[in-house]
């Protein structure tokens, strides 16, 4: 299945986010493109993966114990995203400064657990395998 490339200023939406958030690339993944495309280690948090406003998930330390003293009324949060592992799965055949490629339909996790997913790729004339 064929997916988009990814490039700076992705608009991007977590699971337990309460706004969206874009994706910031920066410039070493320079390529022919006008802006730089994303590869699958494009996942720092604050530096490529801004927060998303107000985090609502129960696992987030912040939030559990806002929660807590708010006996047990969901409290969001502020979100700092917390992320483990590289954007999944990529596209191992197109390679962006060393590394595959990101597209459109790859999601990251969040420890935390929310699922960071691409909502907007930014780019919609490059198709990557």
């Amino acid at each position: 299945m064929m997916g988009f490339a990814v490039c700076a200023g992705a608009q991007l939406m977590c699971s337990f986010g309460m706004t969206p958030s874009a994706l910031s690339v920066l410039p070493n993944n320079q390529t022919i493109s006008a802006t730089p495309l994303a590869n699958i280690m494009d996942n720092k948090p604050l530096a490529n993966i801004m927060p998303f406003g107000m985090c609502t998930c129960p696992a987030n330390p912040t939030v559990a114990a806002a929660t807590a003293a708010a006996l047990g009324v969901l409290t969001p949060m502020p979100c700092i995203p917390v992320i483990p592992a590289p954007w999944l799965p990529g596209s191992p055949t197109v390679l962006i400064g060393g590394f595959p490629a990101l597209n459109n339909t790859c999601k990251l996790m969040c420890a935390y657990g929310g699922i960071i997913q691409i909502m907007n790729p930014a780019v919609t004339n490059i198709q990557v395998p």
